[in-house]
């Protein structure tokens, strides 16, 4: 049924028609008649007898006729259509169908079957309840066929109406609608096809082929319009692109222009605490506030790539930044950044260092002052005495060795008072915030010093003077004191020694202080005999008194040091050499823990370290390395860029360890060669490297789908940019890429070479990337866009008018694209146009010219100021490309 009525919809044209599809063409005459009316062509004067082979040569002429258009009959012979081979006769008709009414339907590339199907599909894809899949049970509810007529026909069927429970309803209304409006004779039967488990496919078919070639007409004003819409789609997105690429460069610049000052800001503090705060603020910036931007400024290259790749495969000029903000000024801003960071966080370090020095060296000279203070206590008024005018001779006697006796511990102090000296010049030089306080005490020390060695020489001449007057003297006395004395002197020096203060970086230098005192210690049992001894003589003296009866003041004339004396400072430095040994064991405990910190981070880094490089190296190479479709190399970079975000723990693991490190004043680690900085950076050039790697493989998926390279094609680019790669390391020098052309066929003469090499190289790298070399095979292979395009699908909207209304674009364009031509279209200037009319020609048409922005006088002039003016670029897009 479905083929007799298609065949009678042709043939009532030369006024005729069939009752039997079998029996009615074995003559060859009405198939003759058909195939002239499809074609519009004539075929050979058909045989007027009835015999059989005049039947046979009219079906031979009609069959030659149907191979002459490319179709291939098989099994199909002339014989079995004139014995009324019913399945022969059904597959010729089949096969007539499929070539005059079904293969020239072509659908955005598709064509046939594939093609009508996609057209149906577009057309009913806004309707409730229609989904078109195949061309049998898609079709048996008539929802579709509805949806068909509907679309380009809303007021012959009222879709709102329509019940999907009543598809016999629904197909005797398409049926109906079709055959009184719009010329499409009845094809099926309803009941057939609803009570069929899956109807026939080819009718289906058959029957669907008359409603595209019925509204063929207006689907090319709407391929038209679709093609605008996508050029214009362009022109917005790329102008966005542009946009979001200036604002964020202009924040990112601005964020660097006012980090610096504060990194460039060396104001040294005067307080450890003070310091450390703005080491704590460092670390903040480096964990809180750098991070981000490391990130914007990431995605401000990947923007600008994507845009620059977007305008070279729609032919349009490349993306030229404001003044100031191209990427190369955004990458020297950064790295001018981190110049002046690392010389921040140096200066921190040192001045930390410096003031660490300066706290222990002031309160060494305090402890010394203070010891040498209490020392010199007295000492002048003692010096000033004229006792020995109206002393004995044994009180004289007992003065002269009395004022030996201080000038021994007078000399013993003058390493003292030189040691305070220095000390206060080195606070001097470290620039000490006390200064003044510290060189006002040193100068009254050494003023008093001084003093005290003049006074001692004039009472030293003045004792000599009356020397000779005086004879005899206790000599035991004598002895007690000079012994006394050093002995004495030797136990301060001890006790300072033992509560002297000390600060150590390692646990090397804790140790050499560990043995200075086991040194000490092991001088103690000489010391104790030494004391002894110098208790013996005051025993002595004792014996001797109790012997002869000898009263005793209780004094020793030759010195203020008695046995108490001894035994008191004595069991002080008892008592201080434990306390001495507890206080290194306590440093010994801090050093080592410092030492795990160090052994701790060293293990970490030296396996990050490593990690990072050789993931830095896998990805240089994995551009080209990669097999498979883009899609697969992007799925794997993804998978790739997913592992190595994984990672990111162990590094701020390794963060934590770190921080701990400088919070235990931790600066040097002989156990690695991987400093934080070396990882931070080596991190962040891994997050770009993988993330630039993606974005090429991006761009090669938008070249691929923008320029209809196979991926047959792009695996050949890639086999001979590999097999010329001699280095592996994703680069060609020009020789191998002149040895690589000549491979391909190229006939290279060193004018077209170079020229060739400013189309691949043109900054003048010496090398050819693989993204460049596949940008140079794409423009060599694939097709490009013309204006001529554009203008052809103005004037179907125009109904081949030289001019457009405003109306006429608002009807067939979206609203935002509709507008955004008629505010740059010039007035038509010509007889008998509308008011209002629009110059869509000069519009579109490629010529040389100047426009402005926003008001062109016609838009051909847009193509030279692209090339000239970044700011107009967008708009000769239009121009240049069609969709």
């Amino acid at each position: 049924m479905t083929f007799t009525a298609w065949c009678n919809s042709h043939l009532r044209k030369a006024g005729t028609q069939i009752e039997n599809i079998e029996e009615d063409f074995r003559n060859g005459l009405k198939l003759m008649l058909l195939l002239e009316v499809i074609s519009g062509e004539r075929l050979p004067k058909p045989d007027k007898g009835k015999m059989r082979f005049h039947k046979i040569a009219n079906v031979n002429k009609a069959l030659d006729f149907i191979c002459s258009k490319g179709v291939k009959l098989v099994s199909i012979g002339a014989e079995e259509i004139v014995d009324g081979n019913a399945k022969m006769t059904l597959g010729m008709i089949w096969t007539i169908i499929l070539r005059f009414a079904i293969q020239d339907i072509s659908v955005e590339e598709t064509s046939a079957k594939e093609g009508l199907l996609l057209w149906c599909q577009r057309k009913t894809a806004p309707y409730r309840n229609v989904n078109v899949q195949n061309f049998h049970i898609s079709w048996k509810d008539g929802l579709a066929l509805c949806a068909l007529i509907h679309r380009h026909r809303p007021d012959l069927i009222d879709y709102a109406k329509l019940r999907k429970d009543d598809p016999i309803g629904n197909l005797n209304t398409a049926f109906e609608v079709a055959e009184k409006f719009l010329d499409i004779p009845k094809m099926l039967d309803a009941e057939d096809i609803v009570n069929t488990p899956k109807p026939d496919e080819k009718a289906i078919m058959t029957y669907v082929s008359c409603f595209y070639h019925a509204f063929a007409g207006a689907e090319q004003a709407e391929t038209a319009a679709n093609r605008i819409c996508k050029v214009l789609a362009v022109n917005q997105e790329n102008e966005k692109l542009m946009e979001e690429y200036e604002k964020l460069a202009s924040e990112l610049l601005e964020w660097i222009r006012r980090t610096i000052p504060w990194l460039e800001n060396r104001v040294a503090e005067q307080t450890m605490r003070s310091m450390q705060q703005k080491l704590e603020d460092f670390r903040d910036y480096r964990r809180i506030h750098k991070p981000p931007r490391v990130q914007e400024k990431c995605q401000l290259e990947i923007n600008f790539n994507t845009l620059q790749t977007k305008l070279r495969l729609s032919n349009r000029p490349a993306f030229m930044p404001s003044e100031g903000k191209m990427v190369s000024d955004i990458a020297n801003a950064w790295k001018g950044l981190e110049q002046v960071e690392k010389g921040y966080e140096e200066w921190l370090l040192t001045e930390i260092r410096r003031l660490e020095r300066l706290d222990h060296l002031a309160e060494k000279f305090k402890q010394k002052c203070a010891m040498h203070e209490t020392w010199t206590s007295g000492k002048e008024e003692l010096l000033s005495q004229k006792d020995y005018e109206s002393a004995s001779l044994m009180e004289i006697r007992a003065l002269m060795r009395k004022h030996e006796a201080f000038e021994s511990d007078l000399a013993a102090h003058q390493d003292r008072v030189e040691q305070i000296a220095a000390i206060a010049q080195e606070l001097n030089e470290l620039d000490y915030h006390d200064a003044v306080t510290v060189n006002a005490r040193c100068q009254g020390i050494c003023d008093q010093w001084d003093n005290l060695g003049t006074l001692t020489q004039k009472r030293r001449d003045s004792l000599e003077r009356v020397e000779k007057l005086w004879e005899t003297i206790d000599q035991l006395y004598l002895e007690f004191a000079k012994r006394a004395a050093p002995f004495n002197n030797w136990m301060d020096g001890a006790m300072e020694d033992l509560q002297d203060m000390f600060i150590v970086h390692s646990i090397e230098e804790i140790q050499s202080l560990i043995t200075a005192h086991d040194q000490f210690k092991a001088t103690l049992p000489e010391a104790d005999k030494e004391r002894m001894a110098t208790i013996g003589i005051q025993n002595e003296i004792l014996k001797i008194a109790q012997t002869y009866g000898i009263k005793l003041t209780g004094i020793n004339p030759y010195t203020n040091l008695s046995q108490q004396d001894i035994a008191n400072k004595w069991d002080t430095v008892k008592h201080l050499v434990p306390l001495r040994d507890q206080m290194l064991q306590e440093e010994v405990a801090r050093q080592q823990a410092n030492e795990r910190l160090r052994r701790q981070f060293a293990a970490q880094a030296n396996i990050i370290g490593p990690w990072i490089q050789t993931k830095m190296e896998e990805i240089s190479h994995v551009s080209v390395d990669i097999a498979g479709s883009l899609e697969e190399q992007m799925n794997s970079l993804k998978q790739y860029e997913q592992n190595i975000i994984n990672y990111k723990s162990n590094i701020d693991k390794l963060e934590g360890d770190h921080q701990l490190s400088q919070e235990s004043l931790i600066f040097d680690n002989k156990h690695t060669n991987y400093s934080m900085e070396h990882i931070r950076v080596g991190w962040e050039q891994l997050l770009t490297t993988i993330a630039r790697t993606i974005n090429e493989v991006e761009n090669q998926i938008l070249t691929r789908d923008a320029k209809g390279i196979s991926q047959e094609q792009l695996n050949e680019f890639r086999a001979s940019f590999n097999h010329f790669d001699r280095k592996r390391n994703g680069m060609m020098d020009p020789d191998d890429f002149r040895a690589c052309l000549i491979s391909m066929g190229y006939d290279l003469g060193e004018v077209e070479f170079a020229r060739i090499m400013t189309l691949v190289d043109p900054n003048n790298t010496g090398v050819v990337t693989f993204q460049a070399f596949i940008d140079f095979m794409t423009r060599e292979t694939a097709e490009t866009d013309t204006a001529e395009q554009v203008m052809a699908s103005f004037k179907i909207l125009a109904s081949d008018k030289s001019y457009i209304t405003v109306e006429e674009l608002r009807r067939e364009l979206p609203p935002d694209q509709a507008e955004y031509c008629i505010s740059r279209m010039t007035r038509f200037v010509g007889a008998d146009c509308p008011s209002g009319a629009l110059d869509y020609i000069s519009f579109s048409a490629p010529s040389m010219g100047r426009a402005t922005y926003k008001h062109p006088p016609a838009l051909s002039f847009l193509l030279l100021e692209s090339h000239l003016n970044p700011t107009v670029h967008l708009y000769a897009l239009f121009i240049i490309s069609s969709l």
